[in-house]
């Protein structure tokens, strides 16, 4: 595909985009009954709000923190006051699984060279955790948190941490969300940016659109060409 033959690293949210977040509540559906898509809907929703109003403040906390405020939130709104099911919730959060095209899509792209990596609101720990339980630590190349910084994405200095990490030009790596508002920030920073829009979202009323839309990651090796 055009304005991708200088891409040397291929760059990826976690949280959406590699990891399925309605997994924790997912995995307790028998027990939440039909609670467990809306708590994990609000779960989502306030865990992205909290980080970009605490960014707005300047009252940063780790991303579980804000994780953790957010489960609290969700489940005080769904009347559920169960301090060991909060737990379990929080641990299995931890430990997310990846969808199920990510390992094969990751070996593809280091099979054709290409240098892999995350860009994440997760803190090292929640990352490193995510990679271990989902079984593609050993895929990721690098682990880039927000904690370098010290304020969440959208802001301009998480991407530019990327290239310095990466000691690379935004036009030589690709990005890669299921995030809207990432992936044009991404796009805005210089990356290749492709949206991976599983839920067939409508496009978002923003700035600097991405180049690549997609329903999986199962599809980017094709567009990188990183296929044999």
């Amino acid at each position: 595909m055009a304005g991708t033959a200088g891409i040397k690293a291929c760059l990826f949210d976690a949280y959406g985009t590699l990891f399925d977040v309605s997994a924790a509540a997912r995995a307790l559906s028998d027990e939440l009954g039909p609670h467990w898509q809306p708590l994990a809907d609000t779960w989502r929703a306030k865990q992205l709000n909290y980080s970009w109003l605490r960014s707005l403040m300047g009252a940063h906390a780790d991303f579980w923190q804000v994780t953790a405020d957010a489960l609290d939130y969700a489940l005080d709104e769904r009347g559920i006051r169960n301090p060991g099911l909060r737990q379990r919730l929080l641990d299995l959060y931890f430990n997310l699984a990846c969808f199920p095209e990510v390992p094969a899509m990751l070996r593809q792209l280091k099979s054709a060279g290409l240098v892999t990596g995350i860009l994440s609101n997760g803190s090292p720990e929640m990352l490193e955790a995510a990679c271990r339980s989902s079984g593609i630590a050993d895929l990721i190349d690098h682990l880039i948190s927000v904690e370098e910084v010290g304020i969440y994405k959208p802001d301009p200095r998480i991407y530019r941490l990327a290239m310095e990490r990466l000691v690379l030009p935004a036009a030589a790596i690709a990005f890669h969300s299921s995030n809207g508002w990432d992936i044009h920030a991404g796009k805005r920073a210089g990356f290749f940016a492709i949206w991976i829009n599983r839920s067939d979202q409508p496009p978002e009323r923003l700035p600097n659109p991405p180049d690549v839309v997609v329903r999986s990651l199962g599809e980017v090796p094709v567009i990188l060409g990183a296929v044999p």
